[in-house]
């Protein structure tokens, strides 16, 4: 039984010296580093004052400026065709004709019977000023005329009805009819867009109702065309914010010069709202801990840590709403691994910092 008793007391003088000899080791490392942990290397830079806009970001889908679906008003047999798929017409021009023979021979008929009405009707009233004619076959005469010159716009709208024309200028679509065909009133011919401008719906969240404004920069692309973008602006508000979104319906014009972009294609959207001189910093400075947004300043060798409030962003780079100057060497390397008060060593390495547009801060 003695035997261990005594074996647990040299096992409790083994660890007690132990911890005393690990204790003047540590206090020895510590006397000789001046009693302070080794000082971290960093990379620092000076916010700079940048372009910055505010931008809200939607998708929607284009439409034509002028859309219509060309259809006959009446039947008959296709004697004229000026269609061309995707070629571009002017207003007026005559794209379909239809076999208009017989309403050009009625248009005659009527115009012969109104001039037979008039002659009559003249002689009648020469006949009344010598009372030789009643005046009620005077005015049996005068709605004669009258009703002849009615046939006679009727029979010149049924004439012009045999061809259609470009109710304006636009891109003629798609068409299967053929020349020699026989077609019914209400077939469609073709379609008809406008698409030098084309109108993009979209939505904005109603917490920017208080920045949109008719005339702003719209940019638009399209997956169609990723590396190209196209320009606008917007011309239409909505009245009334959607109660399931809570956005606002908005339209813009997108300009389309070469016409590649076509109705119902899909693009997104960036709208600028303003732009303003603001503070930004790369983004990879900042660090988030729970709702605390920061960054660690160099200061005198030390590293302070700032709590920042962040505006917009843009690729790699974030705005600092306050919490910074301009002035202020903020810390992009390294901030991970420290806390406030921690000594620093700033390093002089360009590459360790992806905007090299930045001011490089070094500390002597």
């Amino acid at each position: 039984m003695w035997k261990q008793w005594l074996i647990a007391l040299v096992m409790v003088a083994l660890a007690v010296g132990g911890a005393v000899i690990y204790q003047k080791l540590d206090e020895g490392t510590l006397a000789q580093d001046g009693g302070e942990r080794p000082a971290s290397a960093v990379n620092t830079i000076l916010p700079r004052l940048q372009t910055v806009q505010d931008v809200v970001r939607a998708v929607g889908s284009l439409k034509a400026l002028n859309a219509v679906e060309l259809t006959t008003e009446l039947s008959g047999r296709v004697v004229a065709l000026n269609l061309g798929t995707g070629r571009r017409v002017e207003q007026g021009e005559v794209l379909l004709r239809l076999d208009d023979r017989q309403a050009r021979a009625d248009l005659q008929v009527i115009e012969a019977q109104l001039a037979d009405a008039r002659r009559q009707y003249e002689r009648a009233q020469r006949l009344r000023s010598n009372n030789s004619i009643s005046q009620s076959q005077v005015d049996a005469l005068r709605t004669a005329v009258d009703v002849a010159e009615a046939q006679r716009q009727s029979a010149r709208v049924r004439l012009e009805n045999h061809r259609i024309e470009a109710p304006f200028t636009g891109v003629v679509g798609l068409s299967d009819i053929s020349v020699g065909a026989y077609i019914t009133s209400g077939t469609t011919v073709t379609s008809l867009d406008t698409t030098d401008r084309m109108e993009l719906g979209f939505s904005i969240p109603e917490r920017f109702l208080g920045q949109v404004s008719l005339g702003q920069q719209v940019k638009g692309t399209s997956p169609a065309y990723p590396d190209r973008p196209f320009s606008g602006q917007l011309v239409e508000l909505g009245s009334r914010v959607s109660e399931l979104s809570r956005s606002l319906p908005v339209r813009a014009l997108i300009d389309n010069p070469d016409g590649l972009l076509r109705p119902g294609q899909f693009m997104s959207a960036t709208l600028t709202l303003r732009e303003r001189q603001a503070l930004v910093i790369p983004e990879q400075a900042v660090m988030v801990r729970g709702d605390e947004q920061y960054v660690f300043v160099a200061e005198d060798g030390v590293a302070r840590r700032v709590s920042v409030i962040l505006g917009s962003r843009m690729p790699g780079l974030v705005e600092i709403a306050s919490g910074l100057g301009e002035d202020d060497p903020v810390i992009v390397t390294g901030q991970d691994r420290l806390s406030s008060g921690d000594r620093i060593r700033v390093l002089e390495d360009d590459k360790a910092i992806p905007d090299n547009r930045f001011v490089t801060a070094r500390e002597s």
